[in-house]
């Protein structure tokens, strides 16, 4: 059985030299870190490093950034931990949205659907994640009312 420990989180910059090094390595984009509005998260699981993840909001609705476990530590409920943690923090938000190219499968085990971008939100739409960052054939995900 996946392990899933207590996660420790704390707030790291857009620019956490950390941070960037964990998206690189994974393939994950990091043109906009530093923009406002984005908050990022490092975390431990007891004395070791168990990966980052970040949300923003966009008016009514929050997009969940990129999550990332360290590879020797997947597989050990790290990323549904961070997921969970994530969604607290997007408590309020009308509707999480994310875009994957690789991760659908884990979003959809932990309650997300894969909905057409045209019936994602304009704020969701604007987003540079949406509108440039991410490719077309991303799959748009939403946990929130039945779009």
């Amino acid at each position: 059985m996946a392990e899933t420990r207590r996660l420790d989180a704390r707030p790291v910059a857009g620019n956490d030299p950390a941070l960037i090094a964990a998206l690189t390595a994974a393939g994950l984009p990091t043109d906009d870190l530093t923009e406002p509005g984005r908050g990022f998260f490092a975390y431990r699981s007891g004395d070791r490093p168990a990966g980052f993840g970040g949300i923003e909001r966009h008016g009514a609705h929050a997009l969940l950034r990129s999550i990332v476990v360290p590879e020797g530590r997947r597989g050990e409920g790290l990323g549904g931990a961070i997921l969970s943690h994530l969604m607290t923090e997007a408590a309020g938000a009308a509707a999480v949205w994310l875009l994957t190219t690789t991760a659908a499968p884990f979003f959809a085990r932990h309650g997300f659907h894969t909905v057409p971008r045209g019936n994602a939100p304009a704020e969701i739409l604007a987003t540079r994640q949406a509108a440039a960052i991410c490719p077309a054939s991303a799959t748009l995900m939403t946990c929130g009312p039945e779009i």
